[in-house]
């Protein structure tokens, strides 16, 4: 891996941009709870209030929203999807394709650089319901949607602040540096 630091939406903040042709490699790796029912369906608006406390219990590695904006971002997303354990709200995602008005600096250096990807700009899952396999099923579920219409998925992790998981779940995956 070679770190390519992309301008992020904050001076406090260093992304990396990673790229996963859509199709690779999305086994287990690592212990995971297989106890439970997770159940991945589309992002409603009845989630939006659940989705809204754990993007903002989240900061700093996702930016705090506002109701009105997380309500924008699934609107115009091309895929936004829930997850659930045992009927338990338990997280969400939300993918966008190019073309639309979003002032994510990352975002936008993607739409920049490339003309035809997806890029999941936000995954969040509940810290009880994290070792479920929610992450790979939400990565699973976008790449099932979206191949076929889009050569690549794009993601970007956050260097500063440091968050661990969220640089080496997309690595496990098949995920690289398009730097």
């Amino acid at each position: 891996w070679s770190v390519r630091a992309g301008r992020a939406a904050s001076a406090a903040t260093i992304s990396v941009f990673l790229v996963n042709s859509m199709g690779t490699r999305l086994g287990h790796r690592g212990k995971t709870n297989t106890v439970a029912s997770v159940n991945i369906r589309e992002l409603a608006a009845a989630d939006l209030h659940a989705a809204l406390d754990l993007n903002n219990r989240n900061v700093p590695a996702l930016n705090e929203l506002d109701h009105p904006e997380i309500s924008r971002l699934a609107d115009m997303a091309a895929v936004a999807l829930t997850a659930e354990v045992d009927g338990a709200f338990a997280g969400f995602c939300i993918v966008f394709a190019p073309g639309v008005e979003y002032a994510s600096l990352n975002y936008q250096w993607f739409s920049r650089t490339y003309d035809h990807f997806v890029y999941l700009d936000r995954i969040a899952v509940e810290p009880h319901f994290r070792r479920y396999g929610i992450g790979r099923a939400f990565y699973r579920h976008v790449i099932e949607r979206c191949t076929g219409s889009f050569p690549q998925l794009f993601c970007e992790v956050n260097l500063r602040p440091r968050n661990h998981d969220s640089i080496q779940f997309p690595r496990s995956i098949g995920f690289g540096d398009v730097g």
